[in-house]
Protein backbone atom coordinates (compact mmCIF):
# COMPACT_ATOMS: atom_id res chain seq x y z
CA UNK A 1 0.00 0.00 0.00
CA UNK A 2 1.09 3.33 -0.60
CA UNK A 3 0.47 7.10 0.73
CA UNK A 4 -0.02 9.86 -0.42
CA UNK A 5 -0.30 13.88 0.78
CA UNK A 6 -2.89 15.54 2.23
CA UNK A 7 -2.02 18.82 1.18
CA UNK A 8 -0.51 17.73 -2.51
CA UNK A 9 3.39 17.24 -3.91
CA UNK A 10 5.78 20.04 -3.52
CA UNK A 11 7.72 18.82 -6.07
CA UNK A 12 10.68 17.93 -3.46
CA UNK A 13 8.65 15.06 -1.76
CA UNK A 14 8.35 11.80 -3.05
CA UNK A 15 4.38 11.57 -4.82
CA UNK A 16 3.90 8.27 -3.13
CA UNK A 17 5.72 6.66 0.11
CA UNK A 18 5.68 3.10 1.61
CA UNK A 19 4.30 2.61 4.83
CA UNK A 20 7.42 2.34 6.12
CA UNK A 21 8.51 5.50 5.02
CA UNK A 22 5.48 7.39 5.92
CA UNK A 23 6.07 6.31 10.24
CA UNK A 24 9.35 7.03 9.57
CA UNK A 25 9.13 10.54 8.31
CA UNK A 26 5.87 11.51 8.90
CA UNK A 27 5.26 15.30 7.76
CA UNK A 28 4.70 16.02 3.79
CA UNK A 29 4.67 19.01 1.25
CA UNK A 30 3.30 21.95 2.56
CA UNK A 31 2.95 20.91 6.20
CA UNK A 32 0.59 18.58 5.31
CA UNK A 33 0.28 14.58 6.10
CA UNK A 34 0.12 11.09 4.73
CA UNK A 35 -2.63 9.42 4.15
CA UNK A 36 -3.69 5.94 2.36
CA UNK A 37 -3.89 6.46 -1.56
CA UNK A 38 -6.97 3.86 -1.09
CA UNK A 39 -8.27 1.47 1.78
CA UNK A 40 -8.98 -2.29 1.88
CA UNK A 41 -12.48 -3.69 1.98
CA UNK A 42 -13.35 -5.62 4.96
CA UNK A 43 -16.87 -7.01 3.74
CA UNK A 44 -18.75 -9.42 5.66
CA UNK A 45 -17.11 -11.68 4.84
CA UNK A 46 -13.87 -10.71 6.36
CA UNK A 47 -16.02 -9.87 9.70
CA UNK A 48 -17.91 -13.37 9.82
CA UNK A 49 -14.18 -15.04 9.01
CA UNK A 50 -12.91 -13.30 12.40
CA UNK A 51 -15.96 -13.96 14.61
CA UNK A 52 -13.91 -16.54 16.84
CA UNK A 53 -10.43 -14.60 16.22
CA UNK A 54 -8.86 -13.30 19.15
CA UNK A 55 -7.71 -9.38 19.38
CA UNK A 56 -4.05 -10.71 17.96
CA UNK A 57 -5.42 -12.52 15.29
CA UNK A 58 -7.61 -9.46 13.83
CA UNK A 59 -4.67 -7.73 13.81
CA UNK A 60 -2.71 -8.93 11.85
CA UNK A 61 -5.12 -9.81 9.27
CA UNK A 62 -6.42 -6.15 9.31
CA UNK A 63 -2.72 -5.21 8.72
CA UNK A 64 -2.16 -7.64 5.93
CA UNK A 65 -4.78 -6.36 4.29
CA UNK A 66 -3.12 -2.74 4.21
CA UNK A 67 -0.39 -4.93 2.42
CA UNK A 68 2.90 -2.97 4.94
CA UNK A 69 5.82 -3.29 3.74
CA UNK A 70 6.90 -4.70 7.64
CA UNK A 71 8.45 -8.21 8.44
CA UNK A 72 6.11 -10.37 9.33
CA UNK A 73 8.04 -11.58 12.42
CA UNK A 74 8.20 -7.39 13.56
CA UNK A 75 4.29 -7.54 13.06
CA UNK A 76 3.91 -10.23 15.71
CA UNK A 77 6.69 -9.01 17.97
CA UNK A 78 4.70 -6.06 18.15
CA UNK A 79 1.44 -7.75 18.89
CA UNK A 80 2.87 -10.07 21.27
CA UNK A 81 2.76 -6.88 23.19
CA UNK A 82 -1.13 -7.28 23.45
CA UNK A 83 -0.16 -10.09 26.10
CA UNK A 84 1.01 -8.26 28.77
CA UNK A 85 -2.59 -6.53 29.11
CA UNK A 86 -4.45 -7.07 32.16
CA UNK A 87 -6.34 -10.02 29.53
CA UNK A 88 -3.87 -11.61 27.20
CA UNK A 89 -6.90 -13.42 25.83
CA UNK A 90 -9.38 -9.86 25.75
CA UNK A 91 -6.92 -6.92 25.74
CA UNK A 92 -10.24 -5.10 24.83
CA UNK A 93 -13.48 -5.58 27.27
CA UNK A 94 -16.58 -4.21 25.74
CA UNK A 95 -18.62 -3.95 28.90
CA UNK A 96 -22.95 -3.40 29.14
CA UNK A 97 -24.05 -0.34 30.93
CA UNK A 98 -27.53 0.20 29.36
CA UNK A 99 -29.69 -1.58 27.19
CA UNK A 100 -28.30 -0.22 24.15
CA UNK A 101 -24.57 1.19 25.54
CA UNK A 102 -21.51 -0.77 25.36
CA UNK A 103 -18.44 0.25 26.45
CA UNK A 104 -15.26 -0.19 24.70
CA UNK A 105 -12.48 -0.57 27.49
CA UNK A 106 -9.18 0.85 25.71
CA UNK A 107 -7.41 1.27 29.28
CA UNK A 108 -6.28 -2.01 30.22
CA UNK A 109 -2.52 -1.75 28.93
CA UNK A 110 0.87 -0.83 31.01
CA UNK A 111 -0.04 2.94 30.92
CA UNK A 112 -3.66 2.58 31.64
CA UNK A 113 -5.09 4.57 28.52
CA UNK A 114 -5.99 3.74 25.42
CA UNK A 115 -2.78 5.25 23.87
CA UNK A 116 -1.20 1.94 24.51
CA UNK A 117 -3.30 -0.23 21.87
CA UNK A 118 -1.68 2.05 19.30
CA UNK A 119 1.83 3.38 20.66
CA UNK A 120 2.83 -0.37 22.40
CA UNK A 121 3.42 -1.78 18.99
CA UNK A 122 3.85 1.09 16.98
CA UNK A 123 7.31 1.47 19.29
CA UNK A 124 8.31 -2.06 18.37
CA UNK A 125 7.51 -1.29 13.95
CA UNK A 126 9.85 1.88 14.40
CA UNK A 127 12.68 0.70 16.44
CA UNK A 128 12.81 -2.20 14.18
CA UNK A 129 12.65 -0.11 11.01
CA UNK A 130 15.53 2.05 12.58
CA UNK A 131 17.87 -1.13 13.31
CA UNK A 132 17.40 -2.46 10.00
CA UNK A 133 18.27 0.75 8.27
CA UNK A 134 21.18 1.17 10.40
CA UNK A 135 20.02 4.86 11.09
CA UNK A 136 19.47 6.58 14.60
CA UNK A 137 16.10 8.68 15.38
CA UNK A 138 14.65 11.43 17.67
CA UNK A 139 10.99 10.72 18.20
CA UNK A 140 9.12 13.75 19.00
CA UNK A 141 5.98 13.55 21.22
CA UNK A 142 3.71 16.27 22.66
CA UNK A 143 0.95 14.79 24.93
CA UNK A 144 -2.26 16.45 26.54
CA UNK A 145 -1.33 13.49 29.33
CA UNK A 146 -1.83 10.15 27.52
CA UNK A 147 0.46 9.75 24.43
CA UNK A 148 3.32 10.99 26.58
CA UNK A 149 3.39 8.11 28.95
CA UNK A 150 2.27 5.44 25.88
CA UNK A 151 5.10 6.56 24.09
CA UNK A 152 8.04 6.49 26.79
CA UNK A 153 6.69 3.15 27.53
CA UNK A 154 7.08 1.81 24.58
CA UNK A 155 10.52 3.37 23.58
CA UNK A 156 12.44 3.17 26.66
CA UNK A 157 15.56 1.13 26.31
CA UNK A 158 15.17 0.39 22.90
CA UNK A 159 18.02 0.20 20.23
CA UNK A 160 18.42 3.58 17.51
CA UNK A 161 15.62 5.30 19.31
CA UNK A 162 15.73 8.70 21.54
CA UNK A 163 12.80 10.56 22.55
CA UNK A 164 11.51 14.19 23.34
CA UNK A 165 8.21 14.55 24.96
CA UNK A 166 6.90 17.92 25.34
CA UNK A 167 3.43 18.21 27.82
CA UNK A 168 2.39 21.36 29.41
CA UNK A 169 3.19 22.21 32.99
CA UNK A 170 0.13 21.57 34.93
CA UNK A 171 -2.30 20.92 32.30
CA UNK A 172 -1.95 17.23 32.90
CA UNK A 173 -3.34 15.20 36.32
CA UNK A 174 -0.78 14.18 38.89
CA UNK A 175 -0.75 10.61 37.95
CA UNK A 176 0.41 11.34 33.57
CA UNK A 177 2.86 13.69 34.59
CA UNK A 178 4.29 10.86 37.43
CA UNK A 179 3.63 8.49 34.53
CA UNK A 180 6.37 10.66 32.76
CA UNK A 181 8.71 12.55 35.07
CA UNK A 182 10.24 8.91 36.51
CA UNK A 183 10.84 8.09 33.63
CA UNK A 184 14.64 7.57 33.91
CA UNK A 185 15.73 5.46 30.74
CA UNK A 186 18.39 7.38 29.26
CA UNK A 187 16.98 7.65 25.91
CA UNK A 188 14.09 9.43 27.16
CA UNK A 189 13.63 13.12 27.73
CA UNK A 190 10.51 14.82 29.25
CA UNK A 191 10.20 18.58 28.55
CA UNK A 192 7.55 20.50 30.74
CA UNK A 193 6.41 23.90 29.11
CA UNK A 194 4.91 26.71 29.72
CA UNK A 195 1.61 26.53 28.04
CA UNK A 196 -1.15 24.68 27.11
CA UNK A 197 -1.29 21.24 24.68
CA UNK A 198 -1.75 23.20 21.28
CA UNK A 199 1.62 25.12 21.94
CA UNK A 200 3.46 22.13 22.54
CA UNK A 201 1.66 20.60 19.03
CA UNK A 202 2.88 23.82 17.00
CA UNK A 203 6.12 23.10 18.28
CA UNK A 204 6.43 19.79 17.52
CA UNK A 205 5.01 20.48 13.99
CA UNK A 206 7.60 22.90 13.20
CA UNK A 207 10.25 21.11 14.47
CA UNK A 208 9.25 18.51 12.21
CA UNK A 209 9.05 20.82 9.16
CA UNK A 210 11.83 22.86 10.12
CA UNK A 211 14.86 22.24 7.58
CA UNK A 212 17.29 24.04 10.32
CA UNK A 213 16.76 21.55 12.79
CA UNK A 214 16.77 18.73 10.86
CA UNK A 215 20.18 19.58 9.67
CA UNK A 216 21.68 20.14 13.10
CA UNK A 217 20.27 16.41 13.40
CA UNK A 218 21.96 15.19 10.79
CA UNK A 219 25.36 16.83 12.10
CA UNK A 220 24.61 13.89 14.68
CA UNK A 221 23.89 11.35 11.81
CA UNK A 222 19.72 11.52 13.47
CA UNK A 223 16.90 11.55 11.59
CA UNK A 224 13.31 12.95 12.78
CA UNK A 225 10.37 11.46 13.62
CA UNK A 226 6.97 11.42 15.71
CA UNK A 227 4.84 9.54 18.13
CA UNK A 228 1.47 11.82 17.71
CA UNK A 229 -1.37 10.60 15.63
CA UNK A 230 0.33 12.86 13.17
CA UNK A 231 2.52 9.46 11.97
CA UNK A 232 -0.14 7.32 10.56
CA UNK A 233 1.83 4.41 12.26
CA UNK A 234 -0.33 5.13 15.27
CA UNK A 235 -3.78 4.91 13.02
CA UNK A 236 -3.30 1.87 11.64
CA UNK A 237 -3.50 0.41 14.97
CA UNK A 238 -6.69 2.26 16.14
CA UNK A 239 -8.62 1.42 13.32
CA UNK A 240 -8.12 -2.57 14.83
CA UNK A 241 -10.06 -1.90 18.02
CA UNK A 242 -13.38 -0.44 16.14
CA UNK A 243 -13.56 -3.35 14.64
CA UNK A 244 -12.77 -5.69 16.97
CA UNK A 245 -15.34 -3.68 19.77
CA UNK A 246 -18.42 -4.56 16.78
CA UNK A 247 -17.68 -8.20 16.74
CA UNK A 248 -18.03 -8.24 20.74
CA UNK A 249 -21.27 -6.94 20.14
CA UNK A 250 -21.70 -9.84 17.59
CA UNK A 251 -20.50 -12.03 19.90
CA UNK A 252 -22.43 -11.03 22.66
CA UNK A 253 -26.05 -11.34 21.50
CA UNK A 254 -26.18 -7.90 21.32
CA UNK A 255 -26.58 -7.16 17.46
CA UNK A 256 -26.57 -9.28 14.37
CA UNK A 257 -23.33 -9.08 11.73
CA UNK A 258 -24.27 -6.76 9.32
CA UNK A 259 -26.47 -4.80 11.63
CA UNK A 260 -25.27 -1.21 11.66
CA UNK A 261 -24.29 0.48 15.15
CA UNK A 262 -22.93 4.17 16.21
CA UNK A 263 -19.36 4.97 17.44
CA UNK A 264 -19.44 7.14 20.46
CA UNK A 265 -15.92 8.98 20.19
CA UNK A 266 -14.12 11.09 23.48
CA UNK A 267 -12.26 13.35 20.70
CA UNK A 268 -9.21 15.41 21.39
CA UNK A 269 -7.08 15.37 18.45
CA UNK A 270 -9.57 13.10 16.39
CA UNK A 271 -6.92 10.31 15.58
CA UNK A 272 -9.46 7.75 17.63
CA UNK A 273 -12.21 9.06 15.28
CA UNK A 274 -10.01 8.77 12.41
CA UNK A 275 -9.91 5.52 13.16
CA UNK A 276 -13.42 4.67 13.44
CA UNK A 277 -14.26 6.46 10.19
CA UNK A 278 -11.73 4.64 8.52
CA UNK A 279 -13.36 1.42 9.52
CA UNK A 280 -16.50 2.49 8.49
CA UNK A 281 -15.10 3.28 4.92
CA UNK A 282 -13.34 -0.29 4.98
CA UNK A 283 -16.77 -2.06 5.15
CA UNK A 284 -17.51 -1.98 9.17
CA UNK A 285 -21.66 -1.53 9.35
CA UNK A 286 -21.47 2.05 11.41
CA UNK A 287 -24.98 4.25 11.04
CA UNK A 288 -22.70 7.50 12.32
CA UNK A 289 -19.85 8.02 14.49
CA UNK A 290 -20.67 10.88 17.19
CA UNK A 291 -17.85 13.18 18.18
CA UNK A 292 -18.09 14.27 21.88
CA UNK A 293 -15.95 17.02 23.03
CA UNK A 294 -15.91 19.08 26.31
CA UNK A 295 -15.65 22.82 26.55
CA UNK A 296 -13.25 23.15 23.73
CA UNK A 297 -16.10 22.48 21.43
CA UNK A 298 -14.18 23.58 18.19
CA UNK A 299 -15.05 20.00 16.88
CA UNK A 300 -18.89 20.11 18.10
CA UNK A 301 -19.22 23.96 16.23
CA UNK A 302 -16.78 22.23 12.89
CA UNK A 303 -19.40 19.46 12.87
CA UNK A 304 -22.46 21.21 13.53
CA UNK A 305 -22.16 24.94 11.61
CA UNK A 306 -18.79 23.83 9.17
CA UNK A 307 -16.81 26.81 10.98
CA UNK A 308 -13.47 25.81 12.20
CA UNK A 309 -12.82 29.11 14.17
CA UNK A 310 -9.63 30.15 16.46
CA UNK A 311 -10.20 33.38 16.54
CA UNK A 312 -11.47 34.61 19.93
CA UNK A 313 -10.64 31.06 20.81
CA UNK A 314 -8.10 29.87 23.95
CA UNK A 315 -7.98 26.64 25.43
CA UNK A 316 -10.32 26.33 28.48
CA UNK A 317 -8.67 23.93 31.59
CA UNK A 318 -11.41 20.74 32.18
CA UNK A 319 -12.17 18.07 34.08
CA UNK A 320 -11.19 15.64 30.95
CA UNK A 321 -7.64 17.28 30.36
CA UNK A 322 -6.64 15.11 27.30
CA UNK A 323 -9.84 16.44 25.37
CA UNK A 324 -8.15 20.11 25.63
CA UNK A 325 -7.38 20.76 22.29
CA UNK A 326 -8.23 23.81 19.52
CA UNK A 327 -6.23 22.27 16.91
CA UNK A 328 -7.10 18.50 15.99
CA UNK A 329 -4.78 17.45 13.35
CA UNK A 330 -6.78 14.56 12.44
CA UNK A 331 -9.32 16.63 10.94
CA UNK A 332 -7.16 17.21 7.80
CA UNK A 333 -6.96 13.70 6.94
CA UNK A 334 -10.70 13.68 6.71
CA UNK A 335 -10.89 16.85 4.65
CA UNK A 336 -8.71 15.60 2.06
CA UNK A 337 -10.32 11.87 1.53
CA UNK A 338 -13.98 13.64 0.86
CA UNK A 339 -12.59 16.96 -0.27
CA UNK A 340 -9.05 16.52 -1.95
CA UNK A 341 -5.66 18.07 -1.33
CA UNK A 342 -6.21 21.00 -2.85
CA UNK A 343 -9.48 22.11 -1.27
CA UNK A 344 -7.36 20.97 2.12
CA UNK A 345 -4.51 22.91 1.50
CA UNK A 346 -6.28 25.72 1.14
CA UNK A 347 -8.80 25.78 4.10
CA UNK A 348 -5.06 24.23 6.39
CA UNK A 349 -3.31 27.30 5.40
CA UNK A 350 -6.20 29.36 6.04
CA UNK A 351 -6.34 28.07 9.17
CA UNK A 352 -2.46 28.70 9.71
CA UNK A 353 -2.89 32.12 8.47
CA UNK A 354 -6.02 33.46 9.45
CA UNK A 355 -7.02 30.97 12.38
CA UNK A 356 -10.42 30.10 10.58
CA UNK A 357 -12.05 28.42 7.45
CA UNK A 358 -15.79 27.80 6.83
CA UNK A 359 -16.68 24.36 4.85
CA UNK A 360 -19.15 24.67 2.14
CA UNK A 361 -22.85 24.08 2.06
CA UNK A 362 -22.34 20.84 0.43
CA UNK A 363 -18.98 20.44 1.83
CA UNK A 364 -20.89 20.32 5.56
CA UNK A 365 -23.39 18.13 4.08
CA UNK A 366 -21.07 15.44 2.85
CA UNK A 367 -18.87 16.04 6.97
CA UNK A 368 -22.88 15.26 8.86
CA UNK A 369 -23.46 12.15 6.63
CA UNK A 370 -20.64 10.70 8.61
CA UNK A 371 -20.33 12.60 11.75
CA UNK A 372 -22.59 14.13 14.54
CA UNK A 373 -21.54 16.15 17.34
CA UNK A 374 -22.32 17.59 20.97
CA UNK A 375 -19.71 19.03 24.13
CA UNK A 376 -20.50 17.83 27.83
CA UNK A 377 -20.09 20.32 30.30
CA UNK A 378 -18.02 19.82 33.77
CA UNK A 379 -21.42 19.50 35.74
CA UNK A 380 -22.60 17.26 33.37
CA UNK A 381 -20.08 15.08 33.26
CA UNK A 382 -19.78 14.76 36.93
CA UNK A 383 -23.77 14.00 36.24
CA UNK A 384 -23.21 11.19 34.22
CA UNK A 385 -20.10 9.43 36.56
CA UNK A 386 -22.36 9.47 39.56
CA UNK A 387 -25.09 8.06 37.74
CA UNK A 388 -22.84 5.54 35.63
CA UNK A 389 -21.47 4.53 39.11
CA UNK A 390 -25.08 4.72 41.09
CA UNK A 391 -25.49 1.61 38.11
CA UNK A 392 -22.48 -0.52 38.98
CA UNK A 393 -19.96 1.30 36.35
CA UNK A 394 -16.96 3.85 37.51
CA UNK A 395 -15.71 5.91 34.76
CA UNK A 396 -13.43 8.46 34.22
CA UNK A 397 -14.59 12.32 32.92
CA UNK A 398 -13.39 11.36 29.49
CA UNK A 399 -15.82 8.45 28.84
CA UNK A 400 -18.43 10.48 30.47
CA UNK A 401 -18.51 12.75 27.44
CA UNK A 402 -19.55 10.02 25.48
CA UNK A 403 -22.59 10.13 27.70
CA UNK A 404 -23.82 13.03 26.26
CA UNK A 405 -23.41 12.07 22.93
CA UNK A 406 -25.25 9.13 23.76
CA UNK A 407 -28.48 11.46 24.61
CA UNK A 408 -28.31 13.80 22.51
CA UNK A 409 -26.90 12.64 18.99
CA UNK A 410 -28.56 9.89 17.72
CA UNK A 411 -31.29 9.73 15.40
CA UNK A 412 -31.93 5.94 15.57
CA UNK A 413 -32.29 3.37 18.58
CA UNK A 414 -29.69 1.57 17.74
CA UNK A 415 -26.42 0.34 19.62
CA UNK A 416 -23.91 2.47 20.60
CA UNK A 417 -20.53 1.83 21.40
CA UNK A 418 -18.50 4.55 23.87
CA UNK A 419 -15.04 4.40 23.84
CA UNK A 420 -13.51 4.49 27.09
CA UNK A 421 -9.90 5.99 26.70
CA UNK A 422 -8.44 6.03 30.33
CA UNK A 423 -9.20 4.59 33.88
CA UNK A 424 -10.40 5.54 36.99
CA UNK A 425 -6.86 6.00 38.12
CA UNK A 426 -5.91 8.63 36.20
CA UNK A 427 -8.27 11.34 36.91
CA UNK A 428 -9.03 10.25 40.42
CA UNK A 429 -9.37 13.90 41.72
CA UNK A 430 -12.33 14.72 39.66
CA UNK A 431 -14.06 10.92 40.24
CA UNK A 432 -13.52 11.47 43.84
CA UNK A 433 -15.11 14.66 43.70
CA UNK A 434 -18.34 13.37 41.84
CA UNK A 435 -18.43 10.54 44.28
CA UNK A 436 -17.74 11.81 47.56
CA UNK A 437 -17.73 15.81 47.41
CA UNK A 438 -14.27 15.83 48.23
CA UNK A 439 -12.45 18.89 46.63
CA UNK A 440 -8.65 19.95 45.70
CA UNK A 441 -7.92 16.33 46.75
CA UNK A 442 -4.27 15.24 45.88
CA UNK A 443 -4.33 12.03 43.26
CA UNK A 444 -3.22 9.93 46.48
CA UNK A 445 -5.70 10.27 48.42
CA UNK A 446 -8.54 10.86 45.54
CA UNK A 447 -7.30 6.83 44.65
CA UNK A 448 -7.78 5.76 47.86
CA UNK A 449 -10.97 7.46 48.76
CA UNK A 450 -11.92 5.81 45.38
CA UNK A 451 -10.14 2.50 46.36
CA UNK A 452 -12.77 2.52 49.42
CA UNK A 453 -15.82 3.61 47.75
CA UNK A 454 -15.73 1.53 45.10
CA UNK A 455 -14.52 -1.63 46.69
CA UNK A 456 -11.75 -1.58 43.90
CA UNK A 457 -7.79 -1.90 44.47
CA UNK A 458 -5.16 0.75 42.88
CA UNK A 459 -3.17 -1.05 40.32
CA UNK A 460 0.41 -1.39 41.13
CA UNK A 461 1.59 0.37 38.40
CA UNK A 462 -0.44 3.16 39.48
CA UNK A 463 0.12 3.01 43.22
CA UNK A 464 4.16 2.40 42.78
CA UNK A 465 4.57 6.19 41.08
CA UNK A 466 4.18 8.05 44.46
CA UNK A 467 7.03 6.37 45.19
CA UNK A 468 9.51 6.37 42.48
CA UNK A 469 12.17 9.63 42.32
CA UNK A 470 11.46 12.63 39.79
CA UNK A 471 14.11 12.09 37.22
CA UNK A 472 13.00 14.64 34.49
CA UNK A 473 12.81 18.30 35.94
CA UNK A 474 12.92 20.16 32.73
CA UNK A 475 10.12 22.95 32.13
CA UNK A 476 10.90 25.52 30.04
CA UNK A 477 9.10 28.12 28.29
CA UNK A 478 7.99 27.05 24.27
CA UNK A 479 11.10 29.40 22.85
CA UNK A 480 13.50 27.19 24.54
CA UNK A 481 12.21 23.87 23.23
CA UNK A 482 14.38 23.31 20.70
CA UNK A 483 17.80 23.85 22.40
CA UNK A 484 16.60 21.61 25.28
CA UNK A 485 16.43 18.67 22.65
CA UNK A 486 19.83 19.63 21.18
CA UNK A 487 21.26 20.11 24.68
CA UNK A 488 19.16 16.22 25.67
CA UNK A 489 21.45 14.93 22.09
Amino acid sequence: MNFIETRGNDGTHPKTVTFSTAILHPMASYGGLYSPQELPELGEDFLKAHLDAGYKELARDVLAEFKIDIDQAVIDEALALYDQFDDPENPVPVVKVKDDLYVSELYHGPTRAFKDMALQPFGVVLSALAQKRNENFLILTATSGDTGPAALETFKNRDNVKVACLYPDGGTSDVQRLQMVTEDAPNLKVIGIHGDFDDAQNALKFLLSSSAFKEKLNEKNISLSAANSVNFGRIIFQTIYHIHSYLELVRQGAISLGEKVYLDVPSGNFGNALGGYYAMKMGLPVEKILIASNENNILTELINTGQYDLRDSSVTSTTSPAMDILKSSNVERILFDMLGAERTRALMQQLDEEKYYILKDNELKQLQTIFSADFCTDEEGKKYIQEAFANGYLMDPHTATCFKTYETCREKPLKTIAYSTAEWTKFSPTIANALTGEVDTHDIDALKSISVKANISIPEMIHSLFEKPVAQESVIDKENIEAEILAFL
